[in-house]
């Protein structure tokens, strides 16, 4: 039998794990504080650690910090009522196995017990990203795959917000992937994709006959998610009325399909991604604000490649050598002009818009080597000889000036692209208000073409 000591002021607590587990074939020895239980450790060989984190004298890093200290291989699970996101990676760093929020469930210790004890040890816990996904070195990178380390092995619902092409569904993909769930399907949903009319039967499914159309039942994304992970991506194009049935599902943890009155229950991981701001409007009923508190359990912000530095490169040589294979060419990199030209332009479509520069560029290369002579005229303009004649002389300064236009109105029409010409979402694309879109396309002369 495996030995687990708990550790707990809370003695009700104490004895009903201990109770629970001893039923379920572990032996326990309790301790009500941090130095009894660092006492009783030392007395004894046990095979894993509950601990409290919130104890009377040590508190529950001290005792994890000492268990690793003494014996790094015993794993210790931290048992906490504040799921803090900076405690939560301290926690991990000091080598703590996982940790579970209050209140305590003796099924899901038991569980992990189970997970933990009674299969092959694994000297190290690996953190894996799937084939194509590319972490980067930037600080604001790192700190952000910090998170996800510490959320992906919880049930946390998790708020991915960033703007458009930052790699929303990749982090996402790497949470379930490193998650209890990851054996189960991943599935992802655009919901700006859904027909309004349509959405109810996409999301919860529906019966044969409950509308026109419906010649055959139907299961909807999140009984196809069953056991795994369900991602809604642009999750504010959904209806009021979506968004209600929305709630009631993550609540209950039931649906029903359309035409159907028979509940269903559902066992989904949800993990939401937008470009917007859910609820910076909240008075104008945009999204649904018990909805959106009911979706961020535990928020992440993307940081924008422009903000990631020398991210930028190592993304470019990733698409150099993904399109190399791809379109069978043999590009060996690119120039030091190109280089800083990458580096110098704002990238407003993110890590999407640079993947399809670079295709791009190995496309039309006639050369191993990528020069701005490849590269779509807006970024020539961010980094180009003119520009850098223009700081000394006044001729250059009036190109640069007409390069900047020509600059921002192509930035402004990419985003009026990638939103569908909807002169709201691009405002917040481009962090702008209306009003100014509305000046900047009197100024450039835009016209905003007939839905």
């Amino acid at each position: 039998m495996k030995n687990i000591l708990i550790i707990d002021d809370d003695t009700y607590m104490c004895g009903l794990l201990e109770n629970f587990l001893k039923q379920n074939g572990y032996n326990t020895e309790t301790a009500f504080s941090g130095k009894n239980g660092i006492k009783k450790f030392n007395s004894k060989s046990f095979d894993l650690v509950l601990c409290d984190y919130r104890l009377p004298d040590i508190d529950g890093m001290g005792v994890l910090s000492y268990i690793k200290e003494k014996n790094n291989v015993t794993p210790v699970i931290i048992m906490t009522a504040y799921a803090d996101i900076r405690q939560a990676v301290r926690l991990i760093k000091t080598g703590a196995l996982d940790y579970v929020t209050k209140p305590i469930y003796p099924e899901e210790i038991l569980q992990l017990l189970n997970k933990t004890l009674k299969s092959e040890p694994e000297k190290e816990i690996q953190f894996s990203f799937q084939k194509d996904f590319v972490e980067g070195e930037s600080n604001k990178i790192r700190e952000i795959l910090e998170l996800v380390k510490v959320v992906a092995p919880t049930d946390m619902t998790v708020l991915l917000e960033g703007e458009t092409g930052c790699g929303k569904e990749y982090l996402a993909r790497a949470i379930h992937y490193n998650s209890k769930r990851k054996k189960n399907p991943f599935i992802a949903v655009d919901c700006g994709s859904i027909p309004k009319e349509l959405a109810n039967s996409e999301l919860f499914g529906h019966v044969k006959g409950s509308f026109t159309g419906a010649i055959n039942d139907k299961k909807g994304y999140f009984e196809l998610a069953s056991g795994g992970t369900l991602l809604l991506d642009e999750i504010g194009n959904l209806s009021q009325e979506n968004q209600v049935k929305m709630l009631r599902a993550l609540q209950e943890k039931i649906i029903y399909k359309v035409g159907d009155a028979k509940p269903i229950p559902v066992n989904v991981r949800l993990i939401v991604a937008t470009n917007e701001q859910l609820i910076d409007k909240p008075e104008n009923n945009y999204f649904r604000e018990d909805l959106y508190h009911r979706i961020n359990e535990f928020k992440i912000n993307i940081p924008p490649l422009r903000e990631r530095g020398n991210d930028i490169l190592i993304f470019a040589d990733h698409f150099v050598n993904m399109a190399n294979r791809e379109l069978e060419r043999n590009v060996k990199g690119y120039d030091d002009v190109f280089k800083k030209a990458l580096l110098n332009y704002k990238w407003y479509g993110n890590i999407r818009e640079l993947k399809n520069v670079i295709m791009r560029c190995v496309l039309l290369s006639k050369s191993d080597t990528l020069t701005t002579d490849n590269l779509p005229e807006v970024i020539k303009y961010s980094y180009s000889d003119k520009a850098i004649k223009g700081k000394y002389d006044s001729r250059g300064i009036v190109e640069l000036k007409e390069a900047s236009v020509e600059a921002e109105k192509e930035v402004i029409l990419n985003a009026l692209k990638e939103t569908n010409y909807n002169k709201s979402k691009a405002a917040r694309l481009l962090n702008i208000d209306r009003k100014t879109l509305y000046n900047k396309l009197k100024q450039f002369s835009i016209i905003i073409p007939a839905k």
